[in-house]
This record gives structure tokens, sequence and C-alpha cells, in this order.
């Protein structure tokens, strides 16, 4: 009896734990994470951008699933997928409620959306094709050494640019310094998804673990994580509180790289490793 419990309680937990991370709620908390992180760094109070980056996640992460599993991709997906269809539904009804609330009963700067288009472009294209050249899909994803690029430069856009920019915030070279800085540690980010699918994305591709392979792109990330932490020294509100905590999130990062392999179960990546900027947020937070 007892042991029955204990396994429906985990079937259950592991079920919710499920949702959190395909349904893209955990994508959406750390786009959340990420702006909110530019606005503390900058000073900026009572922005509504991290909810608005949060909102925006959910919809177009989503749509984009959809979309790769209409066209046959994502096969182990596919199922949970529509086993959680009315779940996912409502997380996009309820995004599309917060980002409309957001834009028509607040007081946000509307002209602020526009510095999205470039980086909306390339998050939906990354994954949706430009153009179709017979059966040949011309998408960001299907570039050489695009894919990664393509990710990183979005998010950081969104992350650094749209706060500053929605905060009638003057962009100043901080600004241009906090947005580099965003890349490098983004790009240390992502190399962990590039290794756990290096087998299976096309050798097209020519992600960095294909081209350099597995061990020295550990040493690529390893690399940026330390230009990211230089790039902190010279900034001009450079505090010891600030070089601290981008120190453990260094080391945190560099963590899950060098375990990062081939094949890895999901939850490495799509839960632990995405858990990076949330984890940071939370050190700015109760640390400073």
């Amino acid at each position: 009896m007892i042991a029955n419990r204990y396994f429906c309680k985990m079937r259950l937990f592991k079920k919710i734990v499920d949702f959190y991370v395909y349904s893209n709620i955990h994508v959406a908390l750390a786009g959340f994470s990420l702006t909110k992180i530019t606005l503390l760094n900058f000073g900026i109070d009572g922005n509504l951008t991290p909810l608005f980056v949060a909102f925006s996640a959910l919809i177009s992460y989503n749509f984009i699933r959809f979309y790769e599993i209409k066209n046959n991709r994502l096969i182990w997906f596919k199922d949970w997928f529509f086993i959680n269809i009315n779940g996912i539904l409502l997380l996009i009804f309820l995004s599309i409620l917060g980002l409309a609330t957001i834009l028509f009963f607040t007081d946000f700067n509307l002209k602020s959306v526009l510095i999205l288009f470039p980086f909306a472009f390339m998050t939906f294209f990354y994954a949706i094709p430009l153009f179709k050249i017979g059966k040949l899909e011309v998408s960001f994803r299907n570039f050489p050494m695009i894919k990664i690029f393509s990710i990183v430069i979005a998010w950081a856009g969104i992350s650094v640019f749209f706060p500053i920019y929605e905060a009638n915030y003057q962009f100043t070279s901080a600004v241009y310094l906090e947005f580099f800085q965003r890349i490098l540690i983004l790009l240390a980010i992502t190399i962990p998804f590039d290794i756990r699918d290096v087998h299976a994305d096309s050798k097209s591709l020519k992600t960095l673990p294909q081209i350099l392979g597995i061990t020295n792109a550990k040493v690529l990330g390893t690399l940026l994580l330390f230009g990211f932490l230089l790039m902190e020294i010279v900034k001009e509100n450079f505090t010891y509180f600030g070089i601290l905590i981008l120190l453990i999130i260094s080391l945190i990062n560099a963590l899950f790289l060098w375990f990062s392999a081939p094949k890895q179960s999901r939850y490495y990546t799509s839960f632990w490793v995405e858990s990076i900027p949330v984890i940071w947020l939370g050190l700015l937070i109760f640390i400073k």
C-alpha cells in the first residue's frame, strides 16, 4: 500500500515536471530571469518587460513546437504534446491575455516592441523556413554554424536591448558591453545542447561540437566564460559583489558544460542547464 502511494506520488510529480519543462514554462522563466538581470544591473525599477518576454516565449516556443511536430520533427515529443494539448492551449491563452494586459492596460512603452522585430524574426525562422527550394527548407537552423548564433543573438538582444529601450534608458557603451557579455554566457549555456544532439543533428549544420569535437567545444565554452568574467571587470559600475556572483555562475556553467555528453537525459539540458539564468537572478536578488 505504502509502495503504491509512493509510486503514484512520484508519477504525479513526474507529470508536473514534464509539463513544466516541455510546455516551455522553464524557458519562459529563464527569459524572465535574463531580462530582469539586465534591469537590476542598470538600476531600473517597475519595468514589465520580464513578464512580456516570459509570455512571448510561452507563445512562440509552443507554436514552434507545434510546427515542428506537424512537419514530422520531434517524433519523440509528439505523443506527449497532444496528450497535454489542452493544458498547452490554456497556457497560450493566458499568455496572450497577459501580453494584451501589458500592452493596452499599463504605461508600457509600445514603441519598444519595434526593437524586438529582428530578434523575433531570428527566433521564429530558426525552425520555420524562410522559403523552400523544392523539398529543401531554408531556415536559420539549416545554415552551417548559424544555429547556435541565431539563438544566442536573439536572446541577448531580447534580454538586454528590449528592457533598456522600453525604460528610455540611454544606449551607452555599458549597454553594448552588457549585450556582448550576454552573448558569451549564452553561447556557453547553449553548447551542452549541441553536445547532447551532436549525433542527432545533421552533419551539414556544422555545430561547434561537430566541427571542434566535444572536448574542444567544452574548452571553447570555458574560454567564453573566462571572457564573460573579464568583461565584467572593465565595466564602469564594477563591484566585488557583482564579480562574485558572475564567478559563481561561471563555475556552475562550467560544471554543467564539462559533465555534458551526447544522448544525455533531456532533463539535464532542458531543466538543469536552462536553470542557470534563474540561479543567476536568485543570486543577484539575495546576495546584493
